[in-house]
């Protein structure tokens, strides 16, 4: 298993964390198999989703914000609730095909580590299983 650290820098935000997934690949030698990523935050998460348009991202957190009220009634103390809901819902690993040395994406997918209670230091561990 492989542990990346990734820095966030705005309180939420979506990271593009394909180049730094493509670059472990390929220093795994993994031909062909799969890619489990992993973020053990809760109050952070993982998407696969569009890459290629930001906006879609900002889609994304805004649609999260809608569904997830920054105001309560909260009962957890530290005052990032919200960060957990959302963290929750996305979800905190994603499986990924590799093939031929590569990862098996679609043209506009790219993964995400989803940031909601940032700026911090955050880890997705990876394991690459032929």
């Amino acid at each position: 298993m492989k542990r990346c650290e990734i820095r966030s820098t705005r309180r939420e935000e979506f990271i593009d964390i394909t180049p730094l997934i493509r670059d472990e690949l390929h220093r795994s030698g993994t031909r062909d198999g799969l890619c489990a990523v992993h973020c053990p935050h809760t109050t952070a998460g993982l998407t696969v989703n569009e890459h290629a348009d930001p906006s879609v991202a900002e889609d994304i957190l805004a649609a999260l914000d809608r569904l997830v009220l920054v105001e309560g009634p909260w009962t957890h103390l530290e005052g990032n609730s919200p960060a957990h809901v959302k963290a929750s819902l996305v979800g905190s690993s994603v499986q990924l095909l590799v093939s031929n040395g590569d990862l098996a994406l679609g043209t506009w997918q790219g993964v995400f580590l989803c940031e909601f209670d940032g700026p911090r230091a955050r880890e997705v561990w990876l394991c690459f299983v032929p």
